[in-house]
């Protein structure tokens, strides 16, 4: 009898070392989505988590109980076995067993199955909480007093809150769950908080537009091939914009003899422009509250600096999906070309790069800061920890530049 006694501790004892470990190891997004689907075993483990001091009061007010009067049990079966000599053996033999049988092997179990032990002993322990409230308030209520002495509040939880770093790094852990590109598509949606217009726009020395003071023939053409939906018009200099010229409605009238420049100024819209500072999400909300999708990025100034479109912000997001990585090209030994013209975000994300973004956009701009002047070819240097080499370059910029393979940044 003492040893069937002494069994049914020892299961007792591995419960509740299994189920705290359990209990303390759910996830607790999947446990808020369990809940929100109605599971009852859900909804018992997130009660009993609430107050994870009774919790723990509780478990081991149970564990050492029981592991106590395992050990009496042990000596008393030592005792009429052997005799007091054998007390010893019985406590090292007791100690080996609860140490295998019911602490290692059970919060193993539980720490690979936290659910499947976890939601079926949410029930007892809410039923053992009730019986035994008063003691566990007592324990609870002096392990606090001692807390506090070393500046600990139990009451204030930690906030489940994800912060942006921790969830891009969630994102990025979901290989299995995800594909590369959706998991892109995501970190691309967190970095619209950071990131600003200046970011995306296309630059001032790339903006296609039309000069009203040209020709009228000279326009014409260049509106009947010009691979954009939406021009800026202006006057002599892009900081003089005039409006806007939407394509379709210009293009239906274009061989139209009576077509003159007096209707062209008719045809402009308004044009919206951008503070360069603005966030991108912010962007986002203000291109679909003003009913544009085109505006002119300007500075504190209020210069042109470019030009930037809703389609600009949404292939932020899914750039992924929808743009090729020819500015940067990996040869076989592992180096890369890439276009000094690419932009830092573009270059982090398609490399895995971490390149400052806070200063210059362009890796150009990045090269000119750090050298302070417009380097010659074959310019070697090591930028941040990445080693390079400038191959191409005119009077006003570096055009391509060769980053070594990884293994030999350091040759």
């Amino acid at each position: 009898m003492l040893f069937w006694a002494l069994g049914v501790l020892i299961v007792l004892s591995a419960f509740f070392s299994g189920s705290e470990t359990a209990l303390m190891t759910l996830n607790r997004y999947r446990l808020q989505h369990l809940v929100k689907e109605g599971h009852r075993g859900a909804l018992r483990a997130q009660k009993l988590l609430q107050r994870p001091d009774r919790l723990i009061g509780l478990i081991l007010l149970g564990n050492n109980f029981v592991n106590i009067l395992a050990s009496s049990l042990t000596t008393v079966i030592a005792i009429r076995l052997g005799g007091e000599a054998s007390i010893a053996v019985g406590a090292g033999i007791l100690t080996l067993v609860i140490l295998i049988f019911a602490e290692v092997a059970p919060k193993t179990m539980a720490a690979m199955h936290p659910e499947r032990l976890a939601f079926p002993a949410s029930w007892v322990f809410i039923c053992l909480l009730r019986l035994a409230y008063p003691v566990v308030w007592v324990i609870n209520t002096i392990s606090n007093l001692v807390l506090k002495i070393f500046r600990c509040d139990p009451s204030q939880q930690r906030s489940n809150i994800l912060s942006k770093e921790e969830l891009r790094t969630i994102v990025s852990n979901t290989d299995s769950l995800l594909p590369e590109r959706y998991q892109n598509m995501l970190v691309g949606i967190l970095d619209l908080e950071t990131a600003t217009v200046e970011d995306v726009m296309v630059p001032r020395n790339e903006i296609v537009g039309l000069d009203i003071g040209a020709p009228l023939d000279e326009l014409v053409a260049q509106i009947k091939t010009s691979p954009h939906t939406r021009i800026p018009v202006y006057k002599k200099s892009i900081d003089r914009v005039i409006g806007i010229l939407h394509l379709r409605k210009v293009l239906p009238r274009i061989n139209d003899e009576n077509l003159d420049k007096k209707w062209l100024y008719r045809a402009l819209n308004k044009t919206y422009f951008i503070p360069e500072s603005t966030p991108l999400h912010s962007q986002l909300m203000n291109f679909k509250t003003e009913k544009n999708r085109m505006g002119l990025v300007v500075d504190e100034y209020g210069e042109v600096q470019g030009v930037v479109t809703l389609e600009d912000l949404l292939q932020e997001i899914v750039g992924g999906i929808i743009t090729s990585p020819s500015d940067v090209r990996i040869q076989k030994d592992g180096s890369y070309l890439v276009d000094a013209s690419v932009t830092l975000r573009d270059l982090n994300r398609l490399t895995g790069w971490s390149l400052p973004t806070e200063g210059p956009k362009t890796l150009n701009g990045l090269i000119i800061e750090f050298l302070e002047t417009i380097p010659v070819r074959e310019t070697s240097l090591v930028l941040f920890g990445y080693r390079m080499e400038i191959l191409e370059v005119d009077e006003h910029a570096v055009q391509m530049v060769k980053f070594y393979a990884p293994q030999n940044q350091g040759d």
